[in-house]
Parts: C-alpha cells; structure tokens; sequence
C-alpha cells in the first residue's frame, strides 16, 4: 500500500469517528431536550404523547390535596386547567395560587409530575408561564368581548 493510500486510510477513519462521536451528543441532546406547555397547549394536544415534557402556570386555589407524600392539584394558565398528580416532597414554596412548574408525562387526562418546581420569590415566575398567563388573559378577554347581547 502507498503512503497516499494509507494517508487517505487514515483521514476516513478520523472523519468517521468523529461523524460518530457527533451522532452519539446530537442523539442524548434530543432524547434529554424538555419542552415548556401550558394547560392551553396541552388541551389542544400540541404536548408531545409519551414524552417528558414541562408543564407550567398557577396551581389552583383550593385544588391541592396530600395524602402522605403524594400530592395531587390542578394547574392553570387561567384558560384552561390540567391535573396533576405527584409523589414526594414539594418544595416549601409551593401554594395554592402561586406559579408553578412541573416536569413529567401526560397521560391519561392526568399529568404524572417527576419533579415539582416552585417560584424562589414573590417577584419571580418563569418567563414561559408569564407569557402563558399574559397571552390566555388576552385570549379570555377577546373572547369576553366577542359575546353579542341578544337583540330586542
């Protein structure tokens, strides 16, 4: 064999590993990418079925019930609400009202949380469920306002 040939040997070996190395991150990257959905967008079924993915808004006033460690309550992006269902300790800034972010699965009408994570202040919410709320306000107000009186 030349030495042009074992050259060109050589640099195709390299360029295949590395083509491989490249295939293994970008396939963990995608397979640990988790989305952000509100309660709207998972009604509307654009969450995606059978894969993690966040679910985030304000936990509803008086929906919050414990049983040991598992706790169940409702979400809300102030148009719709979804219910959730978690086991193990929530953080103690989770209360009815305030924002909330949860990490699971959607599945049969109820969302499996993993993971529970709460506001760190008064002050804070993630800036997804704050654009969430801000948008179902408009949303919930256009619609408000698109109720015709019945006439005389």
């Amino acid at each position: 064999m030349k030495t042009r040939h074992k050259r060109i040997a050589i640099a195709a070996g390299v360029l295949a590993c590395l083509g491989g190395a490249a295939a293994l991150v970008l396939n963990a990257f995608q397979s640990n990418l988790v989305f952000f959905f509100t309660p709207t967008q998972v009604q509307a079924q654009e969450a995606p079925a059978g894969r993690t993915f966040r679910l985030g808004g304000l936990v509803v006033a008086g929906s919050v019930k414990r049983s040991g460690v598992d706790v169940n309550f409702s979400v809300t992006d102030t148009l719709h609400t979804i219910p959730v269902r978690y086991t193990g300790i929530v953080p103690d800034l989770f209360k009815e009202g305030k924002g909330v972010v949860a990490q699971g699965q959607f599945s049969g009408g109820v969302f499996e949380a993993k993971e529970v994570l709460a506001k760190h202040d008064e002050n804070y919410m993630p800036p997804e469920a704050a654009d969430a709320l801000k948008k179902a306000a408009i949303a919930k107000a256009g619609a408000a306002s698109n109720v015709n009186p019945e006439p005389k």
